[in-house]
């Protein structure tokens, strides 16, 4: 089960949302105002962890650095 970014486009809210599949947005609402008017946002993730150390590569294609 994928962890998907909407953006409400009623209040401008932002937030993650757990959904069984990508396919099964359309049951997805705003927490903040109920509204169901959603676009998809794509923020980039990274991962490139370097061994347990918990230093960021910053190798990542659409990541801007590890936040803390």
């Amino acid at each position: 089960m994928p962890i998907l970014d909407f953006k409400c486009s009623n209040c401008g809210f932002v937030f993650n949302e757990l959904v069984k599949s990508t396919s099964g947005t359309d049951s997805v609402v705003c927490p903040h105002c109920g509204s169901g008017d959603l676009s998809r946002v794509y923020q980039g993730k990274c991962y490139g962890i370097k061994g347990g150390s918990g230093e960021c590569t910053h190798h990542c294609a659409t990541c801007s650095g590890c936040k803390k």
